[in-house]
């Protein structure tokens, strides 16, 4: 059973800090969301690590608008409800591409420079894109690009705090309200804010597998902290691997980027084939999740550990120029793009799922928001359409900040003691270790390609774990291995739920897609069944 709160405490004997809104997380929905409420509230912004260290830094590709005269939000949204394989909320796409372009404008507003060709917005595709649509900054460093502007406003707002190293181990909820969060200082103080509004920025659950583009910070707090706080959990099981991560000796799980592919880069296998034409007529632009599972199938049949991304066509001047990042990662590892193939194969990378919100952002519980990659918003459906992330981050964290203006304060001083007779003493076994397990337990049991026999098996192994919970746990590394375990619970029980293949969800025993039966979603709370929830994709 996964209590409530994850440690022992009297609220009233802890130091109080009281704030108009608390945000946590310093991704592109935690940053932009603070510099936009800061107009009119009082806003400290905690982070777990430093304030430039967040998902959003990583993003490569970039951010998908209409902004083009042939392109229209009619196009934008048949795209995406397409990639989403019938679970997308046609309400929440709605309002992506419609507001999305004024969130590029005021991005740019706020300091962010995207790439200019002739003076205009320079425009690239990506997959299951049917207009070059995407936004993009430094070639391939858009992530960092916005980033650094966002951060450079909240560094000189006069309403934002930023607590950097600090770590929320949970929210607080009093009658399914939340009043703020318990959070523990660098030097182990546990202090109480108490917030009008908390806004969950956590972004991504990366971290759950072993091959993963994200970094070592995106370990799913956001979904497990809602979780314990009764929160609805929504989607778990559908989760995109993206499907060309450097694959090779020595390096990292490096991102190479969808827009490579946008210019043309196309796959081959081991003996040199292209073979994206036995699997979809986009070829290389199919999904994500076509495309991954197309990998791989041809590395299996090849018997090999990577497929080859080949990009030689183009010139070394163009690759340098349209992907700096990448280009200079490669040649740190003696591949050149422009002469040599880049080996790749999957690696997780970004969750559909998370905590369900309104198109406000509100999740069930009251003042408890969510925003980016940690949210359910109803935009990605089953399959994200590449890029609209950080549309949506900055779309429904407006969104956020205006129904917050309509809250009333909150009056009183809270009263809630929590102890865990069950509570034992500190974990024994080194969190490092117990990490590793836990990621190469999802790869095995509930990665690309699932089936009822893995994901029992993977259940069991997570269940083994659950005593964790009863712990002393007083580290950043075991608040992260908890949150860790809930998620990856969340993710087993929606994906043994589930049975047919849709999206990113891919059960070998159930290969199609049943409308009939499964045209709905999977919603997990704290102390119910799993209870489904029907589709209003259209």
């Amino acid at each position: 059973m996964i209590p409530q709160y994850l440690v022992d405490f009297d609220l009233q004997s802890l130091p109080c800090i009281e704030t108009d809104v608390l945000v946590i997380g310093s991704g592109i929905a935690g940053l932009y969301t603070a510099i936009e409420a800061g107009k009119d509230h009082n806003v400290i912004m905690i982070t777990k690590n430093a304030l430039l260290e967040s998902n959003t830094r990583y993003a490569q590709g970039g951010i998908a608008a209409v902004t083009s005269e042939d392109d229209s939000p009619a196009y934008h949204r048949e795209d995406t409800l397409m990639a989403g394989a019938g679970l997308c909320s046609s309400a929440a796409v709605d309002v992506l591409v419609n507001e999305g372009p004024e969130g590029v404008r005021e991005l740019i507003r706020l300091g962010t420079s995207f790439d200019l060709e002739n003076g205009e917005l320079a425009l690239t595709q990506e997959g299951a894109h049917s207009r070059r649509r995407i936004l993009h900054a430094n070639g391939d460093a858009t992530g960092f690009e916005i980033v650094r502007a966002l951060a450079a406003q909240v560094q000189i707002h006069e309403r934002v705090q930023v607590w950097e190293h600090h770590f929320v181990i949970d929210v607080l909820t009093i009658e399914n309200e939340c009043i703020g969060a318990l959070v523990q200082r660098p030097d182990g103080q546990r202090v109480y804010i108490k917030a009008g509004a908390t806004i969950l920025c956590t972004g991504g659950a990366g971290q759950l597998y072993r091959y993963t583009t994200n970094p070592d910070v995106a370990t799913a707090d956001g979904i497990a902290i809602a979780h314990r706080a009764g929160a609805q959990i929504r989607d778990m099981e559908f989760i995109q691997f993206h499907p060309t991560a450097l694959c090779y000796p020595g390096a990292p799980r490096f991102l190479i980027s969808e827009a490579v592919r946008g210019e043309g880069a196309v796959l081959r296998n081991i003996k040199g084939e292209r073979f994206m034409e036995k699997y979809h007529e986009l070829l290389e632009l199919a999904p994500r999740d076509i495309v991954a599972r197309a990998i791989v199938s041809e590395m299996e049949e090849t018997k090999s550990t990577f497929v080859y991304l080949d990009i030689t066509h183009e010139p070394e001047d163009m690759l340098k120029h349209r992907f700096p990042t990448i280009y200079e990662t490669c040649m740190n590892y003696g591949l050149d793009m422009a002469a040599d193939w880049i080996p790749v194969a999957p690696a997780a990378h970004y969750m559909m799922g998370g905590v369900k919100t309104d198109l406000n952002g509100e999740s069930s519980v009251s003042r408890l928001f969510a925003c980016g990659e940690v949210s359910s918003t109803g935009v990605h459906g089953a399959n994200r359409l590449a890029s609209n992330s950080l549309s949506e981050a900055i779309v429904f964290g407006k969104r956020i900040v205006n129904r917050i203006k309509d809250l009333t304060p909150l009056y009183g001083a809270a009263s809630i003691i929590h102890e865990d007779e069950e509570r034992t003493g500190a974990p024994k076994q080194a969190m490092i270790e117990r990490r590793l397990k836990l990621q190469k337990v999802m790869v095995r049991y509930a990665g690309l390609r699932r089936n009822e026999t893995l994901l029992y098996k993977g259940l069991d192994e997570l269940n083994r774990q659950l005593p964790i919970f009863h712990s002393e746990l007083t580290r950043k590394e075991e608040f992260e291995f908890a949150n860790m375990l809930t998620s990856c619970l969340l993710v087993t029980r929606a994906a043994l739920e589930r049975t047919e293949s849709r999206g990113a969800h891919y059960r070998e025993d159930y290969p199609q897609k049943d409308d009939a039966m499964w045209r709905k979603h999977l919603l997990q709370h704290r102390q119910d069944e799993i209870m489904e929830e029907f589709s209003d994709d259209v």
